[in-house]
């Protein structure tokens, strides 16, 4: 009879708490909050991370560095992340309509793209919204 597993894993333990985040988090910034939990060395928490961007469970924030849980699971376009720049809040979006304009855009280049994601900085309406870049 095969036994319960009763521990979560440490790249169970890294994506809940990403989920439990309102900004992202940098590996060393997660070792830091995961240590009390049994998660003491940065490897294990880059190992963490790249099994659940693997799985599609979190996503790279690639200005910030940083890491966050995936809020829009399925993805079937572009993924666009609003980062306010005052909170460190996150939003993530899907755009359908981009990836057709990236995959016009980079087939008229001659580009094949693997993947596109889009990082707007600003600032989010409970840190004030400033007006609209034109």
């Amino acid at each position: 009879m095969p036994r319960e597993r009763s521990r979560p894993t440490h790249a169970e333990r890294v994506l809940e708490f990403l989920k439990s985040q309102k900004r992202p988090f940098s590996a060393y910034e997660i070792l830091h909050a995961l240590r009390g939990d049994g998660v003491t060395a940065a490897t294990t928490v880059y190992r963490a991370l790249a099994k659940l961007l693997e799985a599609g469970q979190v996503h790279r924030i690639e200005s910030l560095n940083a890491w966050t849980a995936c809020r829009e699971p399925h993805h079937s376009g572009t993924t666009v992340f609003e980062i306010c720049d005052g909170c460190g809040s996150v939003t993530e979006h899907t755009a359908s309509h981009l990836a057709r304009d990236i995959a016009a855009l980079s087939m008229g280049s001659g580009f094949a793209p693997d993947r596109s994601v889009i990082e707007i900085h600003g600032r989010c309406s409970d840190c004030g919204s400033t007006r609209p870049i034109t």
